[in-house]
C-alpha cells in the first residue's frame, strides 16, 4: 500500500506552497485522483452533509486550494472543534479521510456570584444559546462582556471564570462564575488646570469622594456619579464664582490592580472670571422697576456692624445660579398675579473694560401678556365625597385672577382632607380661549375608604392590660362630617366617648361639634383613688375675618364628677356630684401640610376659659393655654414632583404653655400634670405624674399621682425634632423634650426644665394608632435624691394615642 499517511492540512499546504514558489506558472499541484472520501469522528452530523459541505470533487485531480476551501466550509458550520484531512492509497484506490472532533451541544447555561449588580443586566451580556453547539469563542466573548460591565460600574478587581460541566447525555452545561471583588476605592483626586481653587476645594463640591477613615467614606468609584459631577456640579461651582466659561476637558482613572485603589485625574479649563456690570429691566408694565429690582440678587449691600459703616465696594462676582433663581422668582411673581403667559428672559452680555475687567451686563426682558382669569373649576373622580366639601378647601373661585400660590395651597388643603388616595395628581390648567385670558382648572381625586372599625388589646404604662373598641367615619355621607365612637376598658381606666363634628353647618362657614363622655380612672399606688366623670362639650366655630386658615371658637363644657369616698382625695375635696361648668374662647390658625405627619407650615392655638363663678358649678378659676407647632422641610428623597411620594426629612419645633388663676376647687384635674406619654403634658423619658411643682417625684410609678400637689397651675414644655416621614401612616423621629410645672403662675420659670431625648416611631395601623418612644431622661433622680439618668420605653396602642 502506498500512502501519504495522516498529513495535517497546514503541513500539506506548506509543501505545496514551496512547490508553487519554484514554478509560479502552475496555480495548482496535482494530486492523485480521489476514488472516495471517508468521514470519521462524526456522531451528530451525517457524513453525507460533511462531504457535501466540503465540496471536494471525486474522480478529478485536486490541489491545496480545494483543501483550504473544504476546511473553511466545514468550520463555517460551527459544529466542530477540530478538522484534519489526510490521504491514503488502499490497493488501487485513492481515499481522502476527513477526521472531525464535534462540539458538544449546550444544554443550558447559568451565572453565579452576582450580588452587587442586577442579575438581569449580567445575564444580558451572555451570547450563548441553549440547544446549539458550544462555541468557546462565544463563551470568551460573553466573559469579556461581563468583565466590561463590571469595570464600567467601578469593579476593576472582578473576574469571570467559564466552567464546562459535561452531562451524562453527552451535552455540556456552561457556568459563568463571577467574582465581583470590591469597587475600586478612590484614594486621591487630582485636578489639572486649576489656578483659582485648590484640589480640595474642587473635590469638596463633588459627590465622588476619596476613601476616608470613617466607615461611610468608602470612596467607591461610580461612573454615573462622576458624569453628573463633571457635567453639572463642577460647572455649577465655577459658575457661582463667575467662571461661566468653565469646561471639564477630560478625566481618567488610574487603577492599581493589586490594591484596588484608584487615582482620579480631572483636566479642567477654568476660563476667566466675570463680575456683574450693568442691570436693567425692560418690558414691564404691571410692576415698576423698583418692585422688580427687589428680586435682583446683586444689589449693593451695606457692610460693617449691623449694616453700618458703608456699602459694599467693587463689583460683585457674577453668580449664574443666583441669577437663574432670581429670574424664576420674578416669573413666579407674574404667575401668582395671573400672568400665566408672561415670559421673563434673562439676557446676559459679556464685555471687557479698558482695565481688563470682565463684566456681564444683565437684563430682564419681560413679555407680560394679559392676565388670566379662572373660568371654571372642575372636580373629577369624587364618587362619594360631595363636591361642595372639596370646593370648601379650594382657595379660588371662577372670576378670580389666577394665582399660582392659591392653586398650590388648594392642592395641599384637598390632600389634608385625607379622603383621597395620596399623592393627588397635580391640578390641570387648560386655556378656555385662544388668547389664554381664561383658564379652566381641574382637580382630580381618587376616593379611598375613610371609615374604620378597630378593636383589640391596649397596653400602656398606668392603664394596664385592657381592650378597646372604636368606630370612626370622618366623611359621613360624603359630607365631610365626622362621627366617632370609642370605648376603652382596662384595669385602671374605662373611657366611653362619642362625638360628632360638622365642618359646615347647612353648607355655611360655621362649624360645630358635640361630644359626650363617661370616664372612670383609678390611680394606683398613690392616694387619689377612683374618679368618675360624666359630661359633654359643645363648640361652634367661625372663620376670622373670612380667613381660610384662622378660626375662632366658642365652647361650653358641662361635667359631673364623683370621688371615691375611701380615697385620700376625699379628705381634701368633697365632691359628690360636683359640677364643672366652663365657657371658653379659642383661636386657631393652621397652615400645616402633609397631615397627619406635617412636613411644613405652622399651627398656633390659644384657648381661654372661665369655669365656675359667674357660669355656675364648683370653683371659680380661669384657664389659658397656648400651643405653637412649626415645621420646615429639610430634604426629600424620591423626586421633586409634587405628585411623587418621596421620603421627607423635616425639622419640627413645638412649644406649649398654660396658666390657671383662681380657685379650681375640686377640679384639680383642670390643673397641669407632666410626665410619660398618656396623661397630662407628655415628657418622654419620665414616668406619668413624675414631674411635680416640688420637682421630680422618684416614687411616681406607672399610673400614679401621690397627691393633688402633683398638679400645678402653670407649665411650659417644648420639643425639637428631626423627623423622617415615610408616608401618611409611618413617621420616625429623633427628639429633644424639655418641660416643667409650677404651683402658681407667679412661680413660672422656663429656665428650669427637665430634659429628655430619644427616638420615636408613630404608625397608623388598622388596629388604631401605635406610638413607640425610647427616651433618655437627663434629670431623673433616685429615691435618695441622687442623680440617676436613664432610659425609659413608652408604648401606646389604642385610642389614647
Amino acid at each position: 500500500m502506498k500512502a501519504l499517511g495522516r498529513i495535517a492540512v497546514p503541513v500539506l499546504t506548506a509543501a505545496i506552497l514551496l512547490t508553487a514558489g519554484a514554478s509560479t506558472a502552475r496555480s495548482q499541484v496535482d494530486l492523485p485522483i480521489l476514488d472516495s472520501i471517508e468521514v470519521v469522528g462524526n456522531q451528530r452530523i451525517e457524513s453525507s452533509r460533511v462531504v457535501l459541505q466540503a465540496g471536494i470533487p471525486i474522480g478529478q485531480s485536486i490541489g491545496f486550494r480545494d483543501l483550504q476551501r473544504a476546511i473553511t466550509r466545514l468550520y463555517a458550520l460551527g459544529e466542530f472543534d477540530d478538522i484534519s484531512i489526510s490521504q491514503a492509497t488502499i490497493g488501487d484506490r485513492e481515499v481522502l479521510r476527513i477526521e472531525l472532533v464535534e462540539r458538544p451541544i449546550v444544554s443550558g447555561w447559568s451565572v453565579e456570584g452576582v450580588e452587587r449588580l442586577s442579575m438581569r443586566s449580567v445575564r444580558g451580556r451572555v451570547t450563548l444559546s441553549s440547544g446549539s453547539a458550544y462555541d468557546a469563542a462565544a463563551a470568551n466573548h460573553s466573559k469579556a462582556r461581563i468583565d466590561s460591565l463590571y469595570r464600567n460600574e467601578g469593579y476593576y478587581q472582578s473576574g469571570v471564570n467559564v466552567v464546562r460541566q459535561p452531562q451524562n447525555d453527552g451535552t455540556v452545561r456552561i457556568l459563568f462564575e463571577v467574582d465581583e471583588g470590591s469597587r475600586v476605592a478612590i484614594s486621591e483626586i487630582i485636578i489639572e488646570g486649576n489656578d483659582h481653587f485648590s484640589d480640595s476645594e474642587i473635590s469638596g463640591t463633588l459627590a465622588t469622594g476619596v476613601e476616608g477613615f470613617l466607615w461611610f467614606k468608602k470612596g467607591e468609584y461610580d461612573d454615573d456619579k462622576l458624569e453628573i459631577d463633571l457635567r453639572e456640579r463642577l460647572p455649577a461651582f465655577y459658575a457661582s464664582h463667575g467662571f461661566v466659561d468653565f469646561q471639564a476637558i477630560a478625566d481618567t482613572l488610574i487603577i492599581n490592580e493589586s490594591t484596588g485603589k484608584g487615582t482620579l485625574i480631572v483636566w479642567v479649563s477654568e476660563g476667566e472670571q466675570y463680575h456683574v456690570g450693568t442691570f436693567e429691566v425692560v418690558g414691564n408694565r404691571q410692576y415698576s422697576v423698583d418692585q422688580i429690582e427687589r428680586y435682583y440678587p446683586f444689589r449693593t449691600q451695606a457692610t460693617g456692624f449691623l449694616g453700618l459703616g458703608g456699602t459694599q465696594s467693587g463689583q460683585p462676582v457674577y453668580d449664574q445660579a443666583k441669577w437663574q433663581e432670581a429670574t424664576s422668582e420674578v416669573a413666579a411673581l407674574y404667575r401668582n398675579t395671573g400672568y400665566l403667559r408672561a415670559q421673563v428672559l434673562p439676557m446676559t452680555t459679556r464685555r471687557r473694560t479698558e482695565d481688563g475687567t470682565n463684566l456681564v451686563d444683565l437684563r430682564w426682558q419681560i413679555f407680560e401678556g394679559t392676565p388670566s382669569v379662572v373660568n371654571r373649576i372642575n372636580i373629577v373622580g369624587n364618587n362619594v365625597t360631595h363636591e361642595d366639601v372639596i370646593r370648601r378647601a379650594i382657595l379660588m373661585v371662577p372670576g378670580d385672577v389666577y394665582r399660582e400660590e392659591a392653586l398650590i395651597q388648594s392642592y395641599q388643603r384637598i390632600s389634608n382632607l385625607n379622603f383621597f388616595n395620596q399623592p393627588l395628581p397635580m391640578p390641570q390648567m387648560t386655556p378656555a380661549t385662544e388668547q389664554g385670558d381664561l383658564v379652566d382648572v381641574t382637580f382630580e381625586v381618587e376616593e379611598r375608604n375613610t371609615g374604620n372599625f378597630n378593636f383589640g388589646a391596649s397596653v400602656g404604662q398606668g392603664t394596664g392590660l385592657g381592650g378597646f373598641l372604636g368606630v370612626e367615619q370622618p366623611n359621613l355621607f360624603g359630607r365631610g362630617k365626622t362621627i366617632s365612637f370609642q370605648w376603652q376598658f382596662g384595669t385602671n381606666v374605662s373611657d366611653f366617648n362619642i362625638s360628632y363634628t360638622d365642618p359646615a353647618i347647612r353648607g355655611s362657614l360655621v362649624s360645630g361639634s358635640f361630644s359626650l363622655h363617661n370616664t372612670r380612672l383609678r390611680f394606683t399606688v398613690g392616694d387619689l383613688g377612683r374618679i368618675r366623670t360624666r359630661g359633654g362639650r359643645m363648640q361652634i366655630g367661625f372663620p376670622l375675618f373670612g380667613s381660610n386658615f384662622t378660626r375662632v371658637f366658642l365652647n361650653y363644657t358641662l361635667e359631673q364628677s364623683d370621688f371615691d369616698d375611701e380615697s385620700a382625695i376625699s379628705t381634701v375635696f368633697t365632691c359628690n356630684n360636683c359640677i364643672l361648668s366652663s365657657l371658653g374662647f379659642s383661636v386657631l390658625r393652621d397652615t400645616r401640610i402633609d397631615l397627619p405627619f406635617a412636613t411644613g407650615g405652622a399651627m398656633h392655638r390659644f384657648d381661654i376659659a372661665q369655669a365656675g363663678g359667674p357660669v355656675g358649678g364648683s370653683g371659680n378659676f380661669r384657664r389659658a393655654t397656648f400651643e405653637g407647632r412649626w415645621y420646615a422641610p429639610l430634604a426629600r428623597l424620591g423626586g421633586s414632583d409634587p405628585t411623587a411620594n418621596p421620603l421627607k426629612f423635616v425639622l419640627g419645633f413645638t412649644a406649649k404653655t398654660g396658666f390657671v388663676w383662681g380657685d379650681p376647687g375640686p377640679h384639680f384635674r383642670q390643673l397641669f400634670s407632666m410626665g410619660g406619654t398618656q396623661f397630662g403634658i407628655p415628657l418622654r423619658g419620665y414616668d406619668e405624674f413624675s414631674i411635680t411643682p416640688q420637682g421630680f417625684d422618684a416614687a411616681a410609678r406607672g399610673f400614679q399621682a401621690n397627691n393633688v400637689d402633683s398638679f400645678g397651675q402653670s407649665y411650659f414644655a417644648m420639643t425639637g425634632e428631626i423627623g423622617l416621614r415615610f408616608s401618611q401612616a409611618f413617621y420616625f423621629s429623633t427628639f429633644l423634650d424639655a418641660g416643667n410645672v409650677w404651683s402658681t403662675p407667679a412661680r413660672f420659670n422656663p429656665t428650669h426644665l427637665f430634659r429628655g431625648s430619644g427616638l420615636g416611631l408613630n404608625v397608623l395601623s388598622p388596629l388604631g394608632p401605635i406610638g413607640i418612644d425610647y427616651a433618655y431622661a437627663f434629670d431623673r433622680l433616685d429615691l435618695d435624691g441622687n442623680h440617676a439618668p436613664g432610659w425609659k420605653f413608652h408604648f401606646r396602642l389604642g385610642n389614647i394615642f
